[in-house]
């Protein structure tokens, strides 16, 4: 009995990631001093499966990035099978989880997914384990060691990135070094770059754009140092 999982899934991953992307933007607007503790988490990059029988039982681990709660139920219901014995799954949104027997015996399966997670490091993802019967009992610790076995190897085989908070910034620039500016930026890879000439200030513009909360000062300093002025530098 085969899975069957939409070939447009992967892209639906590449959207997922940018929202978080853009999730951890919105947050670092509403914190002065973001830290690298929570600046930053590791992820996978896409949905990726893992299979293994046990006992003439099929388990089949599917993985893929969430953004929330919403999209963990809607990957939920694309890959879980109405003909399958068991859908058991877990997710982790930073400190937010949750896991689900789906009629194993309680603690056998979901707790299991969800330690694999945990164990992994992976943050922003779900792991749904669909199990067929083959029609031998595993008992309550084989079960567990199923189930926690393949949550396991698919995060393991699981592509993975890092993703980093955006700081906003602004920098006061005078016309004249827009231009070293703009290179400066560019060589920081920052994002999301505008200029503004309507400040009020004449012959100033001011340069707004998107930094990884790491690069702050490391940018700050590389700007100063190129331009050879005092720079009045804006950070929300």
């Amino acid at each position: 009995m085969a899975l069957t999982i939409p070939t447009s899934y992967n892209q639906h991953c590449h959207k997922i990631i940018t929202s978080v992307k853009r999730t951890m933007v919105t947050a670092a607007t509403s914190t002065s001093n973001p830290t690298p503790s929570g600046g930053a988490f590791t992820t996978i990059k896409q949905k990726v499966t893992f299979e293994r029988e046990i006992k003439k039982s099929k388990f089949i681990a599917v993985a893929a990035p969430i953004s929330d709660e919403q999209s963990a139920f809607s990957f939920l219901s694309q890959v879980k099978d109405t003909r399958a014995t068991h859908n058991c799954w877990a997710y982790k949104v930073g400190d937010q989880f949750r896991s689900n027997d789906d009629g194993e015996p309680s603690g056998t399966a979901g707790k299991p997914i969800q330690s694999a997670i945990d164990s992994s490091g992976i943050d922003r993802v779900m792991v749904v384990v669909i199990r067929y019967f083959g029609g031998i009992k595993l008992g309550t610790g084989g079960l567990v060691r199923a189930y926690g076995g393949v949550a396991s190897e698919c995060l393991r085989n699981a592509p993975t990135c890092l993703v980093k908070s955006k700081i906003p910034m602004g920098v006061e620039v005078p016309y004249d070094l827009i231009g070293v500016l703009n290179h400066q930026l560019q060589s920081c890879r920052v994002e999301n770059i505008r200029q503004d000439y309507e400040t009020g200030k004449d012959g100033i513009a001011m340069v707004s754009f998107q930094v990884d909360f790491d690069q702050v000062e490391k940018l700050e300093d590389a700007i100063k140092a190129n331009c050879s002025r005092d720079l009045v530098f804006y950070k929300r």
